[in-house]
């Protein structure tokens, strides 16, 4: 299993920062075009435990793929849990952790995933998925920046 932490200040403040991410609509704002990112389900305004929402993504090759995940556990303005139900991976645990910091935002993120496959998983994961989740988090990164500019 691999395990990632990303971390990423963001100079605003927690109620907008949270509710831009507690917002299931937002995804496609910060995800890569070339991922093909397409929700398929309905989606309330804010998300909540248990909630499903299922997407389309071209991750390699614009092989579209269905992808369903979980909001498992949401702690108001601390963090929230999604994992993947079904997709790609044998297991996907991603959890957005934010902390209120002087000047803005401390946010922190941890994710585990597994492809599946054994060993066959194990050598793809090293030659082409662990650099596109490196890329995928370095644009979502720049977006962040883009979208919560420095106050000037």
């Amino acid at each position: 299993m691999r395990r990632y932490e990303f971390f990423q200040f963001v100079p605003a403040n927690i109620n907008l920062v949270w509710d831009f991410f507690a917002s299931p609509a937002n995804l496609s704002k910060i995800t890569p075009p070339e991922m093909g990112f397409l929700i398929t389900s309905p989606v309330p305004p804010v998300m909540y435990p248990g909630m499903f929402i299922t997407y389309k993504i071209s991750p390699v090759l614009g092989i579209k793929l269905n992808w369903v995940t979980e909001i498992t556990q949401v702690s108001h303005h601390k963090f929230f849990i999604d994992e993947q139900r079904r997709g790609p991976y044998n297991l996907w645990h991603h959890e957005h952790h934010f902390r209120e910091v002087a000047g803005g935002v401390q946010m922190h993120d941890i994710l585990y995933y597994q492809l599946p496959f054994g060993l066959i998983g194990s050598i793809t994961d090293q030659l082409f998925v662990k650099n596109k989740v490196n890329k995928i988090f370095e644009f979502r990164e720049k977006r962040i920046d883009d979208l919560f500019p420095a106050s000037r």
